[in-house]
């Protein structure tokens, strides 16, 4: 166990990276940037943090913004409801907390959003407390050192990891600690084909001398996808579009859209055009109909299309709607799937 974590702390050590949050142990960016990169690469989530650290430099400035200003600068990211989930726990600690971020691992937890391996790494790196993070890097680090092959997303699994996870803290840099295991998970013990010849590991690792590498660790469940299909109405008027914000909990919640007509099934371009219009109005030309869309999310598959309606500028516009000027649609959150089509509509944001 201890050249086990004397070989990682030395990698470590060689071959950390130099990231904005690693600058100090600042709880509001340490926490920012666990939710950023839950499900985002290193590189990208490093663009959206400085942006963020810039425009909210503490706690109680992000607390204090517009969700729709949270939601634009979040956008790209995706999962949505952790830019929300963020915002919602910066305006407790603000005011439950007067700013200052709580600093025991209990009511890191209790903050929106925030699960057990986001507490133990804010408790961890900020407070040094003695608390495992374990994520999908030590799951595949431990897994493949010590040739566990209880699934990680089984309840047994998580038992047996965290127990492990427990017997080989850090109790003097818990932080130091859980960092080199993510790290060396991240850059070195890859999920697929690691470099094992290169690996400070390799003399003891269980998976490399009995060939299990590809198959550890083991997940027992997978996720089945729902497919969905999505026909978005771009109303131009000229030097606007109208605008539809997502109320609904459901993906994309609180994001701007097109107005959307959602079916069962896919819908071909002749019954687009011979279905019930969202806005009605005798005053619509369609200029085109986009090529299909595939837009892959976690649990679910989207097929989209895009209608470009031309219509007049003075019919009377549906309550749920908005009119937006062109020159404003930079300023609305939408996901990425909406912009991919504004842009191609030549609304560029």
């Amino acid at each position: 166990m201890d050249n086990f974590l004397t070989s990682i702390y030395r990698w470590y050590t060689l071959n950390k990276r130099d990231l904005p949050w690693r600058k100090n142990k600042d709880p509001y960016k340490i926490w920012l940037s666990e939710i950023i990169l839950q499900q985002t690469r290193v590189e990208q989530g490093k663009n959206y943090f400085l942006r963020f650290i810039e425009t909210f430099p503490t706690v109680t400035d992000l607390a204090n913004a517009e969700e729709d200003k949270v939601l634009k600068l979040w956008q790209g990211l995706g999962y949505y409801s952790r830019a929300r989930n963020l915002h919602a726990s910066a305006k407790i600690i603000a005011s439950k907390y007067n700013g200052t971020f709580p600093n025991d691992y209990k009511n890191i937890l209790a903050l929106k959003g925030v699960g057990p391996y986001t507490a133990a790494a804010i408790a961890s790196i900020a407070f040094n407390f003695p608390y495992p993070a374990i994520d999908g890097n030590i799951y595949r680090v431990l897994s493949r050192y010590y040739g566990i092959n209880t699934p990680i997303d089984s309840s047994k699994g998580k038992k047996e990891f965290q127990e492990l996870a427990e017997e080989l803290i850090n109790e003097h840099d818990p932080g130091m600690h859980n960092q080199a295991l993510m790290e060396f998970g991240a850059l070195q013990c890859v999920p697929k084909s690691p470099e094992c010849e290169k690996c400070p590991l390799v003399d003891a690792c269980f998976a490399y001398k009995n060939g299990l590498i590809s198959q550890l660790p083991v997940k027992e469940k997978k996720t089945r996808q729902r497919l969905r299909y999505f026909y978005y109405y771009l109303y131009d008027m000229g030097d606007s579009i109208l605008m539809h914000k997502r109320s609904e909990n459901d993906i994309w919640k609180n994001l701007y859209q097109p107005p959307l007509l959602e079916t069962q099934n896919a819908l071909t371009d002749t019954e687009l055009l011979h279905y019930n219009l969202p806005v009605n109005t005798s005053q619509v030309n369609i200029k085109y109909i986009s090529k299909q869309k595939k837009h892959i999310l976690s649990h679910q598959v989207i097929y989209a299309k895009m209608i470009y309606l031309e219509v007049s500028p003075n019919f009377n516009i549906p309550s749920h709607l908005i009119r937006v000027n062109k020159k404003d649609i930079s300023k609305f959150a939408v996901s990425r799937l909406v912009e991919q089509f504004l842009h191609e509509a030549g609304l560029g944001l």
